[in-house]
């Protein structure tokens, strides 16, 4: 019996930073702001910036870190209404929260993007900012989101967790809003075991992260600019930002830094052969009646390590036998919408007073399904995974088909 592939590894930690690691634990020297200057912290900051194209980067905790911090920047009132897709991740609404603001669910259709039209009318509902999860590493149309934004004057945070290497028109997701957020969280392109960054080009909302990150006193003069004639400009903005917000020590370690930086040299093979893996059992599971990937946007080129795709024709009854089949094949297979407790299910947001109903969204998530497909699987382990996904849609329906032909 051909056993499945181990889809939740990540890939082993380059070598090259185990001698960075090794260092810092002789010295003891984890805590960002002990050396007076190039601690790994930082040099991760400026590498990932340069990397972005981006002027600023601060290294945090976490994405969720990061998303908070960016509300937290934008200086919003409390009960302030930031507008989030219904299909993301519990995090990103639990940040609106954690900053004082009201989260606005926004309808996600079929594709795993959000609905245009819906979001243009909720974006009319007193709404101060935007955030824009590319759930799973699905783009949404980010043309129409930064016309829509732009004139109201609503800035836009990325939520781009799942999609570091992803490109939209050739610009990098992260960087086509106000400000980017990306995660170092095991299961990421970057593993850091837990961890975030977030980009930007204005001065006054890096500084402003940089301080209630935890750079108390004077430690925010070791935060530089990718450039040096962004220098000047963000030193004033750092001295306008002092002792006027509060800290809540969000910093990454160096060990962290340590451990993400020799990998981003990985990137570009890391999202090249995503993309084909990603590609490569699309087109396997779009061979069936009953799976169904659905294509890119035309301006997007992702930078997957996981795929999504929708049951067709089948009953929740069915959907549940199909994704039990699978399991029992050897590939476990998340519905997202199909268990009591998903964090990707915005019903079970609980802590969201007046939560919404988005049928359409619902209806989404009822039938979406989710498989791990790391870069490093070879060709003979992807066709294991989709010849277990295909077989399981038969095991459920084949039968029925046929009986009915």
């Amino acid at each position: 019996m051909t056993l499945p592939p181990n889809v939740y590894d990540a890939e082993p930690i380059p070598e090259s930073a185990r001698a960075e690691v090794e260092r810092l634990l002789k010295t003891g020297d984890l805590f960002r702001y002990t050396a007076p200057e190039n601690a790994p912290v930082a040099l991760l900051e400026t590498e990932f910036a340069e990397m972005l194209g981006t002027k600023y980067a601060l290294a945090v905790s976490s994405c969720s870190a990061a998303l908070f911090l960016s509300l937290k920047a934008l200086g919003l009132p409390r009960d302030a209404r930031v507008l989030i897709p219904g299909f993301t991740f519990a995090a990103v609404p639990s940040s609106v929260v954690h900053a004082d603001c009201v989260p606005v669910l926004c309808e996600v259709g079929e594709n795993y993007r959000i609905d245009i039209a819906d979001f243009e009318r909720r974006l009319d509902d007193n709404i101060s900012a935007v955030i824009i999860s590319h759930m799973r590493g699905h783009t949404s149309d980010m043309d129409a989101i930064m016309a829509l934004c732009a004139a109201r004057n609503i800035p836009v945070i990325e939520d781009a967790a799942h999609s570091l290497g992803t490109t939209w028109n050739g610009h990098n997701i992260g960087t086509i809003g106000h400000i980017g957020c990306f995660s170092f969280q095991s299961y990421k392109l970057l593993n850091a075991g837990e961890g975030g960054i977030m980009v930007t080009d204005d001065a006054d909302l890096i500084a402003q992260a940089v301080i209630m990150s935890g750079a108390y006193e004077h430690n925010w003069q070791k935060h530089k600019p990718v450039n040096a004639d962004d220098k000047a400009e963000l030193g004033a903005a750092f001295a306008r930002w002092q002792n006027m917000v509060p800290l809540y020590n969000l910093r990454l370690s160096n060990l962290s830094a340590a451990i993400v930086r020799p990998q981003l040299a990985e990137v570009p093979r890391r999202v090249r052969d995503g993309r084909r893996n990603h590609d490569y059992v699309a087109g396997l599971l779009n061979q069936s009646a009953w799976l169904n990937v659905p294509a890119k946007l035309s301006p997007e080129e992702r930078a997957p390590d996981s795929i999504q795709f929708n049951l067709i024709g089948m009953d929740n009854d069915q959907i549940l036998a199909f994704q039990a089949a699978a399991n029992k094949r050897g590939i476990k297979v998340q519905v997202f919408g199909q268990s009591t407790d998903n964090a990707r299910a915005f019903w079970n947001w609980n802590f969201i007073k007046d939560l919404p109903e988005l049928p359409e969204t619902r209806k989404m998530l009822m039938k979406a399904c989710d498989v791990r497909l790391p870069a490093r699987l070879k060709k003979a382990e992807l066709e294991i995974i989709a010849s277990a996904l295909t077989g399981a849609a038969q095991d459920v329906m084949g039968e029925l088909r046929a009986y009915g032909t």
